[in-house]
This record gives C-alpha cells, sequence and structure tokens, in this order.
C-alpha cells in the first residue's frame, strides 16, 4: 500500500511539473487550446490514441463486451485500429488541417459556422458538444473509481471520484493542450508497457492461451467463435459506434488543428494505428477472460449486482486476481495515463464549446484573448464538477453512458461535418437536416428500448444518408 501511494505521488508529482512548464510556454487562446497548431507526429499520435482509449474501454467496454462476446469482442479492438484511427488519420488529417487554417476556424463548431455560414448552427453544434460530452467524461471518472477503490482497500468510491475531479481540475487548467501533449507521450509509454505485462500474467495465470481458449469453448462454443453469443447485429452496432464515430469526435478532430504539417500526419497516422491495434485488441481480450477467472457464485459482494456481474467490476476484479501485487501499481497508472488523457482532451473541447463558441461567439464577441483564455480556465473547472457530479449519481452502466455519448455526438454531426468537408454542394438546409434527424433517431430509438449501440449506429447511418439526399432532392439542377 505504502509502494502504492509513494509511486502514485511522483506520478501525480510529474504531472504537476509538466502542467508548470505548459503554464509558462503558454501565452494565447491558441497556445491553450491547440499548442500554436505546431504539434508534431509522435506528440499528435500518442495524444489522439490516449485519448481514444481510456478506463471506459479497459473498464467498462472490455469487461462487458468480453463477458457477452468472448473473442469476437477483439473485433471491436481492430475495426477501431483501421476504421477510427487509420482511416480517420489518412482521410481527415491535412484535409481538416488545411481547412482551418484557409476558413480560420479552430473549433468543430466554427467549421460548420463558416462553411454553412450559419450561426445558428454554430450555437445548437457547441450546445450539443457541452451536454453530451459530460456524460462521457463522468463514465471516465466512474471507470477510475472502480478501479482505485479495489486497488486500494478501505476507498470508498465517492473518495476516488473527489480526488480525480481535484486532480484532473489541477492538471488540465496550468497549461492545456501544450501539457497535454507533453505528458500523453508518457501516458502512451505507460500504457504501451501496462498492456504487454497485463496480458503476459493473464495468459499465465490461465494456464497458456490454449487453456484459456478450452475453459470458454467448454462454456459456450460461441465465446471462441467469430461472432459471440449475442449474434452478428449486437456486435456489428458496437463496432460502428466506436470506429465510425471518431469521424466527427470533436475531441478527436482537435488533434488535425493542431499537428504541424503534412509530414507529421504521415508519421502520426502509422504511429497511432500501431497504438490502437495494441491496446485495443489487448484490452478485449483481457475481457473475454473474465469468465475464465471470475465465478459470480464465489464473487465477492462488491462484484455482484443483484445476483449478476456487475459488468463495470468484472475488470479491476480480473486485475487484482492474475496481477502480482508488486506489479499492481503498474497496471494502476496504465489505466490511469488512459484516462487522464481522456479526461483532458473531453475537458478542452467542452469548455472551448462554452468559452469559444457560444460566449465569444454570441455574448461578448470583443473578448480579449487574455480574457478567453482566464474563461477556458473556469469553464474547464465546471465542466469537470458537472462530471464528478454525474459521476456520483451512476445513472448508468459505462457502456451505455459512453454509447449516449458517442452516437449523439456521432449522429449530430457525421452527416454535416463530413459532407460539408468533401462535398461542396451541401446545403445549410440539409446539415441541419442530417443533424436534427440523426440525434432524433437516437433519442427516439433509446426511449423505445432499444440499446444505446443500437441507437447510436443507425442515428449515424441516419445523419450520413439523409444530408446526400435532401442536398439532391432540394437542388435539382
Amino acid at each position: 500500500m505504502i509502494i502504492k501511494i509513494i509511486v502514485l505521488s511522483l506520478y501525480a508529482l510529474l504531472i504537476v511539473v509538466v502542467g508548470i512548464i505548459g503554464l509558462r510556454k503558454t501565452r494565447s487562446f491558441n497556445d491553450f487550446f491547440l499548442g500554436g497548431g505546431k504539434v508534431g507526429a509522435w506528440m499528435t499520435a500518442f495524444s489522439y490514441g490516449t485519448a481514444y482509449f481510456s478506463a471506459v474501454v479497459f473498464i467498462g467496454f472490455a469487461g462487458k463486451v468480453g463477458w457477452g462476446f468472448g473473442y469476437s469482442g477483439i473485433w471491436i479492438g481492430v475495426f477501431n485500429a483501421l476504421v477510427g484511427v487509420l482511416a480517420v488519420w489518412a482521410l481527415l488529417g491535412w484535409k481538416v488541417k488545411k481547412m482551418s487554417v484557409e476558413l480560420g476556424v479552430t473549433t468543430l463548431s466554427e467549421f460548420l459556422e463558416k462553411r454553412y455560414q450559419s450561426p445558428a448552427l454554430k450555437l445548437i453544434a457547441s450546445i450539443a458538444i457541452f451536454v453530451f460530452l459530460v456524460p462521457y467524461s463522468a463514465a471516465v471518472f466512474i471507470g477510475l473509481s472502480y478501479l482505485f477503490t479495489s486497488s486500494f482497500e478501505g476507498l470508498q468510491y465517492w473518495h476516488a471520484v473527489a480526488f480525480m475531479g481535484i486532480f484532473t481540475s489541477i492538471y488540465i487548467t496550468m497549461g492545456g493542450y501544450k501539457s497535454m501533449t507533453m505528458i500523453d507521450v508518457i501516458f502512451g509509454i505507460i500504457m504501451t508497457i501496462g498492456v504487454l505485462l497485463l496480458a503476459g500474467f493473464t495468459v499465465n495465470a490461465g494456464g497458456g492461451l490454449e487453456k484459456i481458449s478450452e475453459t470458454l469453448a467448454a462454456m459456450d462454443p460461441k465465446l471462441t467463435a467469430p461472432i459471440g453469443p449475442p449474434g452478428w447485429w449486437h456486435l456489428f452496432a458496437l463496432v460502428a459506434l466506436t470506429s465510425v464515430a471518431p469521424f466527427a469526435m470533436p475531441q478527436l478532430i482537435q488533434k488535425f488543428y493542431a499537428i504541424k504539417d503534412r509530414k507529421a500526419i504521415r508519421t502520426g497516422m502509422v504511429a497511432s494505428t500501431f497504438f490502437a491495434l495494441l491496446i485495443g485488441c489487448i484490452a478485449y481480450f483481457l475481457g473475454s477472460t473474465t469468465r475464465v477467472f471470475l465465478n459470480p457464485q464465489t464473487a465477492p459482494a462488491a462484484f455482484l449486482e443483484n445476483g449478476n456481474p456487475n459488468v463495470d467490476a468484472l475488470m479491476p476484479e480480473l486485475l487484482t486476481r492474475v496481477i502480482p501485487e508488486s506489479l499492481s501499481i503498474i497496471i494502476l497508472l496504465l489505466i490511469l495515463s488512459a484516462s487522464m488523457s481522456t479526461l483532458a482532451a473531453l475537458v478542452l473541447i467542452s469548455s472551448s464549446s462554452f468559452s469559444k463558441d457560444f460566449y465569444a461567439g454570441f455574448i461578448n464577441k470583443n473578448i480579449t484573448d487574455k480574457k478567453l483564455t482566464l474563461l477556458m480556465r473556469f469553464s474547464s473547472l465546471f465542466f469537470v464538477l458537472l462530471s464528478v457530479v454525474i459521476a456520483l449519481i451512476k445513472p448508468g452502466t459505462i457502456v451505455a453512458i459512453l454509447a449516449i455519448s458517442w452516437g449523439a455526438i456521432g449522429a449530430a454531426f457525421l452527416g454535416p461535418f463530413i459532407w460539408g468537408l468533401f462535398w461542396g454542394k451541401t446545403t445549410k438546409t440539409a446539415a441541419y437536416a442530417s443533424m436534427f434527424l440523426g440525434l432524433g433517431t437516437v433519442i427516439g430509438m433509446s426511449f423505445a428500448g432499444y440499446s444505446s449501440p443500437e441507437a447510436g449506429t443507425i442515428g449515424m447511418g441516419v445523419s450520413l444518408l439523409v444530408a446526400p439526399v435532401v442536398t439532391i432532392f432540394a437542388n435539382p439542377k
């Protein structure tokens, strides 16, 4: 216990030091939000990858998906890397960077305003970003808190949430994006070492990969089949939601506004894809092994919920069983590193939607750069506080909360952003129709009883389909 506290203290000190360095280098809003727009390939690659994967993936998704789907859940990791990373970088990277310079925009909301000549669209987009990214941030806090309570005996859930909220506030409000990209390289290295160690110890504890496969197959042959027990549609919905939504996720698109040049995009694309393959595939593989090591009949009460496995507690419980106590701190740092970067990205984007897009765009257009940066810091604190409150309430499972957030953002922005970026004929009417019908589909299907991944996937499909259809039929010539 003492060793864990010492290592975590040193880890926290490192982040604070980097925050101070970033603070000294931050001279303007552009520095705080985009690192001056000259961030290199490796920093951007690690920043993108660590923002993509967090405690939400390792704790919530990996546990629930692995328990239900078995090995087939690994497909999610594969497609996340090939579509959510490789394709996003290849198709959007330079296009977004070039567009941001030509139009003079720094946020997705500003792009929609300039592209469609519609201040109202910017207002709606900024509100949607703030509203739907808050639950995502709360889900990250929930995942981290489960891990901390399982790692430190006697630590209560609300203590962990409060601690992470305070620490995140200090970390992100100091140096902004400059601090974030510097520390993300360290986070990425910790994550890489951590998942390799975790995979090795898990396979060894299970008696080897062949033994693990035999055990899973004995429980249900579909757990080792290409398509797991829930069936292809449910797997497809999870794959689509987590792989396609990144094409319009503001916290990921921001990385391209900030990257240095086209050469950096090519290098960063390769590095980020390899990182995603490693992290994603190992995370979902580990999730599939939870059935091997955990038995609800003999599990502790914290692991159960109404007699059934608590899906958000699966991975923390697994980690305590397969990792030697002497190395458990490394795994704790792995999840912490992944989550800190994601939280920082979410806080920056959400606070910018209020301070830059809403306040400076509609309330006080003459605000000075210094005051705008200060407002950005205060709105970051507010966003963290709101996320902490939601995390304490725990409105649902991590997977459900994340799926709602990603589905809503993807359905709202995929059509207007992608078609607006690649097809000059896309109209303002089409953008509005795409946004509202896509988002309306997600909300309607959720109330109708569909799972959040299903609602999000279909909502994104509607968003992408509506924009060109409306453009063509509204402008037949």
